[in-house]
């Protein structure tokens, strides 16, 4: 059995629930555009977005741009803020479990690809991000998943050598990054999979109730 010393996550579809098609149908009607071509534009320049090479206005730019709008003030903040609200429904039962992890002397880790507006909002959300004893945010460090920097980054910052440390992530890519640099790491889709893939695998403290 696997004994990890550190646990770190990802955020989206991890930590928190991917957006809902209706999310995205709000932002859609912002620019005017079927929901299916909002989800081309939204994620064409995305890596560059959350690799904090683009800030906000030159992302969303792009963005209006291709969807026939003009960008003005009122228009990029409602946006930011509608971006921000997509990724806003957490997932109780992995942040309580997180508090365990910490509370029973694992390390606790947030590995994720994001842009420096959500990154903001998160490290604002009162409590949220206590259960974490490191972030590492790629706009933050100019580098993105799978880069290998990135995950060494994560490592390192929950203080612990990469075959001790677990990796959530709902990306096949993002797990493969993890392995390549020596972590054990998991493809999560849910959290009841999730608690049925790592029983016998993972000496850890878990929650046995979904």
């Amino acid at each position: 059995m696997i004994s990890p010393r550190a646990v770190i996550f990802d955020f989206g579809g991890v930590v928190c629930f991917h957006p809902t098609n209706e999310k995205y149908d709000r932002l859609a009607e912002l620019l005017g555009v079927p929901t299916s071509r909002l989800y081309e534009l939204f994620w064409a320049n995305r890596i560059d977005y959350d690799a904090g090479l683009l800030d906000s206005r030159a992302y969303w730019s792009r963005v209006t741009e291709a969807a026939g709008k003009t960008l003005d003030g009122t228009l990029l903040r409602t946006l930011i803020d509608h971006e921000i609200h997509l990724w806003d429904n957490y997932d109780r039962r992995v942040l309580a479990w997180i508090a365990q992890l910490r509370a029973n002397g694992i390390r606790t880790g947030m590995l994720s690809n994001l842009p420096p507006p959500l990154g903001a909002a998160l490290r604002g959300t009162p409590g949220l991000l206590d259960p974490f004893d490191h972030l590492t945010f790629s706009y933050e460090l100019k580098i993105v998943k799978p880069q290998p920097g990135i995950y060494h980054d994560a490592v390192r910052g929950v203080g612990v050598e990469p075959a001790q440390a677990l990796f959530l992530d709902d990306r096949p890519d993002n797990v493969e990054g993890a392995r390549a640099i020596g972590m054990h790491a998991e493809l999560y889709s849910t959290w009841e999979a999730f608690l049925e893939q790592a029983a016998g695998r993972y000496a850890l403290p878990m929650l046995q109730s979904p």
